[in-house]
């Protein structure tokens, strides 16, 4: 307590003293025995009052008892049903629930997980991916302050996320395997790698990795149908000591649009598990080439980067041209990108009606570009900057995504105000000197029939490096150039509804479908009410949805679809405007690609985090080697709370009590 609150209470006593006794015992001549009483209860309750104003803050010593925390994770997946043991898990449930020796001991927390860990409400096992990493860290992170153990009951499959084998934990995880432990024989398709586009009446390759578990030697037959036509077969044999095959293959595209194929390996004998034997996949084929041809006046890295990323669609071609070769024909190519152009570009401009892509740099003549009228201009000086990029997620001309491009390397390009003459859309603002600004990075400019789009800087090879460094893969970044070469090589019009959807969904994954809908203004339009109606291309049933606003698009859920063929019409009301579309849902389900539970791996994670592995049919040894472990113990917390006297309201009914106890008093003796 604060010494100024000390004096405080002290003078409050002897105030309270002061004033009761000027009122019994100062000049009174009789002091009868009733006046000590009177004085007593007047000193106490005057001295109450005078704490109540104090007010001082009492230091009240409280303690709390922390059991240990027992996180009980439960695989939601399809899986379990797959296994036929739903009636298994809830009995384990049950057992754990009814134990009382671990009710006294632990704070049991129950959780499901599949595609994401959840508190338990319900057990559903219709969850179409298992993430067990994802749960255990989750339950870890959320009792990190507290002595905490974990129970898994899982087959220990999974399909999604890091391998949990290699989790770094501290605290105990027991797992409980439920699924068949018994090793059976089988073969499967393990992995499918094909290209997503093909040109017509070219080839493209296939290659398919198949997996054999068994003890004996087998033959077996791989094929891939189109359309229930056999375009591919070849015949294999697996053995203990060679489990694994290849087989790589090139197959002919005949006809143009969305064609799906099915590989597929045979049979084997007293084979438990058969839907692990095929898998769909999908190629679209494409009846041209889109030629692009990159101008330049000088060797530089990015030029190399620009065309390996364009390329990584097979359906397109760079050629890279200096300026000074003459014989250029115009005419081969849809789309052009300009790097850093100068003087020497005067005819490219006049030759070119189609629309470009322009990078400029250290090394661009923007005096010349002014002069163009392109509808872009930048006022120089003769310094350079570093600029580094900021996403801009309302830019509308195509649907791209944030690639972390703020964590990219700055571009480099001369020092100057950009000011757009005409039109445009911004993708990347810049940032320099740490300040973000609305100065473009990246903009798209339409103008009438021509569009095309500016990159204020160079160094786009260290953007490729550094998304490669991210993610291990050129795959997104050369995704982001795919969407600008496919923008500016089409000569069709903007549409002013776009529709995003996967060609190939697996059974029972969650499909969800977005619209991007803009007014005639090329605006987003967030008043607009868009409808989705889905038609089985085989039984002829239809589905009608209407989409939900999300952020800046329209987006839907759709469930309970069956495996097959379907199209879709998305639709905006009072507008004629529509677009159109297929998919296909395969009766591929991931879950159920596994004959048998992963024991090896589940005790691998046992032994690591110093648990132990358990049986299904073994519950009760487990739940007493809990009850029996001492290193986990309840935590006995002393906390120290200052609390204001003033919430103590029985002091003020105190003090009340005795003035009203006086008073009662003086009456009934005459001394009022």
């Amino acid at each position: 307590m604060e010494t100024s609150t000390l004096i405080y209470i002290v003078l409050a006593v002897l105030v309270s003293i002061a004033i009761a006794f000027f009122q019994y015992f100062y000049k009174v001549k009789r002091n009868p025995k009733i006046n000590i009483l009177l004085f007593t209860l007047k000193a106490l309750s005057l001295f109450l009052l005078c704490l109540l104003f104090i007010n001082p803050k009492v230091e009240i010593l409280e303690k709390e008892n922390i059991k240990p925390v027992l996180s009980v994770l439960v695989d939601n997946s399809i899986s379990t049903k797959f296994f036929n043991e739903e009636e298994k898990v809830t009995s384990i449930l049950k057992e754990i629930q009814e134990n009382n020796n671990i009710q006294e001991k632990f704070n049991v927390e129950f959780f499901s997980f599949g595609n994401t860990t959840k508190v338990l409400d319900s057990l559903s096992f219709s969850e179409t991916q298992t993430d067990i990493s994802q749960a255990i860290e989750a339950v870890t992170e959320l009792n990190k302050d507290r002595i905490n153990t974990t129970i898994l009951i899982s087959d220990g499959n999974q399909t999604q996320g890091n391998d949990y084998e290699y989790l770094t934990i501290k605290n105990k995880v027991y797992p409980i395997v439920i699924g068949d432990t018994t090793q059976y024989q089988d073969i499967q398709i393990s992995q499918l790698n094909v290209n997503n586009y093909s040109y017509i009446k070219n080839k493209f390759p296939v290659e398919t990795l198949l997996y054999y578990q068994g003890k004996s030697t087998i033959n077996a037959n791989f094929s891939i149908t189109n359309n229930g036509r056999k375009v591919f077969s070849k015949s294999l044999q697996f053995s203990p000591s060679n489990p694994t095959q290849t087989v790589s293959t090139n197959l002919v595209s005949n006809e143009k649009g969305l064609q799906y194929y099915r590989a597929s390996i045979s049979e084997i004998s007293n084979e438990k598990n058969t839907k692990n034997n095929s898998k769909s996949f999908s190629v679209e084929v494409i009846d041209e080439q889109t030629k692009v041809l990159l101008i330049s006046s000088f060797l530089h890295p990015d030029l190399g980067a620009i065309k390996k990323s364009i390329e990584s669609n097979k359906q397109r071609k760079v050629d890279i041209t200096l300026i000074n070769d003459k014989d250029i024909n115009f005419s081969d190519y849809q789309f052009y990108v300009l790097y850093q152009p100068n003087s020497y570009f005067k005819k490219i401009f006049e030759n070119i009606n189609s629309n470009y892509l322009l990078i400029s740099g250290t090394k661009t003549d923007w005096s010349f570009l002014n002069s163009q009228q392109l509808g872009v201009q930048k006022q120089v000086i003769n310094q350079s900057e570093e600029y580094s990029a900021i996403y801009n997620p309302s830019f509308l001309t195509f649907l791209q995504e944030d690639l972390g491009f703020n964590q990219f390397p700055p571009l480099r390009d001369k020092f100057g105000e950009i000011q757009l003459k005409k039109e445009g859309q911004t993708l990347l603002f810049q940032k320099y000197a740490g300040v973000e600004t609305q100065q473009p990075l990246f903009t798209t400019i339409e103008n009438n029939d021509q569009k095309f789009a500016v990159l204020f800087g160079e160094g786009i090879w260290k953007w490729r490096a550094a998304s490669y460094s991210k993610e291990q893969s050129f795959e997104s970044f050369d995704k982001f150039l795919g969407n600008v070469t496919q923008y500016l090589a089409s000569n069709k019009k903007r549409k002013r509804l776009e529709v995003k959807v996967e060609r190939l969904y697996p059974a029972n994954a969650p499909i969800t479908i977005s619209a991007f809908y803009v007014d005639k203004n090329y605006q987003f339009d967030n008043r607009a009410s868009l409808q989705l109606k889905i038609t089985n291309t085989a039984t002829k049933e239809q589905k009608t949805l209407p989409f939900s606003l999300v952020n800046n698009s329209h987006q839907v859920s759709v469930e309970g679809l069956s495996s097959g063929d379907y199209s879709y019409q998305v639709s905006v009301a009072n507008q004629n405007i529509k677009s159109y579309g297929k998919f296909k849902i395969t009766d591929y389900q991931i879950e159920e690609q596994f004959t048998n539970a992963n024991v090896k791996k589940l005790n691998s994670l046992a032994l690591k985090s110093n648990g132990e592995l358990f049986y299904k049919n073994d519950i009760g040894s487990l739940l007493k080697k809990l009850s029996d472990d001492t290193s986990f113990y309840t935590v006995q917390k002393s906390t120290i709370k200052k609390q204001n006297l003033i919430d103590w309201k029985w002091i003020l009914f105190l003090a009340v009590g005795l003035l009203a106890l006086e008073w009662f008093i003086r009456k009934y003796y005459g001394k009022i």
